[in-house]
């Protein structure tokens, strides 16, 4: 009898690609900007003309720093989490804003997944756990996407534990 063929049995049963949401897109924020900037030298144009002018250079500042914050948030959403299951392996590479990487890799049959819930606010956190060691997954998530994440993920989990099937 001929063994099974390892890249039948290493095949991902699940994979997901986890990055934190972004509500504004690179072009909103440059209009947003441009809005805000607009604002800001609308209002302080009567003030340099009653020769007040530092509160223009406050008014300048709160756009800049404006810039700065959005710059630092669309940073920041470069980081993402790769989960893929298999039946022989779970592995989980956690991607920093910077592209720093960490991986831990679990067999399915000893991980599980942890989930606080919270009555009012939803999913609070996520964790695999195995043999003493727990890795949160999706901190950056929202309560809603962590529950989606968890019930397709336990699902999964329960798929890969039951085995490769060959028929």
């Amino acid at each position: 009898m001929a063994a099974p063929d390892s890249e039948f049995v290493d095949q991902a049963i699940y994979v997901a690609r986890l990055s934190p949401h972004r509500s504004l897109t690179a072009s909103h924020f440059k209009i947003l900007l441009s809005v805000f900037a607009a604002a800001s030298a609308i209002t302080s144009l009567p003030f340099l003309l009653l020769g007040a002018w530092p509160v223009v250079g406050f008014m300048g500042l709160d756009v800049a720093l404006l810039y700065f914050a959005f710059r630092a948030s669309f940073n920041a959403s470069r980081a993402y989490e790769q989960v893929r299951l298999s039946v022989l392996e779970l592995r989980l590479a956690q991607v920093s804003a910077k592209g720093k990487t960490a991986e831990w890799r679990f067999h399915p049959s000893w991980v599980r997944l942890e989930r606080e819930e919270h009555s009012e606010f939803g999913t609070q956190r996520l964790a695999l756990v195995s043999r003493g060691q727990s890795v949160e997954v999706g901190a950056f998530l929202g309560p809603a996407a962590k529950a989606a994440f968890a019930d397709e993920f336990s699902q999964a989990l329960i798929t890969a534990r039951r085995g490769p099937r060959f028929s």
